[in-house]
């Protein structure tokens, strides 16, 4: 069994960009979302992949991802991809013994930047950088899957 252990922590400055070792353009979107799973096809670059994930609020979750052909990809995400497409780049950064992913997020999303860091535990230690600020892992707003149907430009200023 897969299993993801992922936090996520708002970005509170652009300080990070000095530290970024790579990055790629992302699109997504869901295939399916019923709550208990969702159903995900991401383009990265030139590589495509479905993703399979358990849902739930907590940082630790069932994952399955396998790499599937850039042309099938693209035409399920025009064809079958529900509510829209999640448009952002990641960059990959090193803090530590980590490399954090920090999305910036596009579209209906701009405005919005998040980074996550994959653990191999829920309580494995790690150097929290000083671009990072509130912990969103346990807030449904801030998921890849809820941004479609509510995109941050409308949050308000509560966000």
């Amino acid at each position: 069994m897969g299993v993801e252990i992922e936090r996520k922590f708002l970005v509170i400055d652009d300080s990070w960009r000095g530290q970024v070792v790579s990055s790629e353009r992302l699109s997504q979107g869901y295939l399916c979302n019923q709550g208990v799973t969702s159903v995900r096809v991401r383009i990265a670059g030139d590589r495509a992949n479905l993703n399979i994930k358990s849902g739930g609020l907590t940082v630790s979750r069932q994952e399955y991802e396998y790499e599937i052909p850039l042309a099938d990809a693209g035409e399920m995400l025009k064809d079958l991809a529900a509510g829209g497409l999640v448009e952002k780049t990641r960059y990959h950064v090193r803090c530590g013994d980590h490399v954090w992913d920090l999305d910036v997020f596009e579209g209906a999303n701009a405005g919005l930047v998040m980074a996550e860091i994959e653990l191999a535990s829920e309580d494995e230690s790690f150097a929290m950088p000083a671009w990072a600020g509130r912990e969103v892992s346990g807030d449904p707003r801030y998921y890849n899957v809820n941004l479609i149907d509510h995109p941050y430009m409308k949050w308000g200023k509560d966000a």
